[in-house]
């Protein structure tokens, strides 16, 4: 199991995770923060990126924030 920390940043041109020199991530996402889909979108891309299910992806804290930390399973 692994937690990151990750700012997200809704409605970018394309969606992309990248890791920052300090650990934690930033996700250019292209949904708005509207009724959960850029947190939907965040999960999704996350575990493309990791390679995990989107079962195994959660956001722990920050839902309706812009600094989420997000727990990966089984990693």
């Amino acid at each position: 199991m692994k937690t990151i920390q990750v700012k997200v940043k809704p409605r970018a041109r394309e969606s992309e995770l990248e890791e920052l020199s300090d650990g934690s991530w930033v996700a250019r996402i292209k949904a708005p923060p509207v009724d959960g889909k850029a947190n939907i979108e965040l999960v999704t891309l996350i575990a493309r990126h990791f390679g995990v299910r989107k079962a195994q992806v959660s956001i722990r804290s920050g839902a309706s924030g812009r600094l989420k930390l997000v727990r990966i399973e089984d990693f």
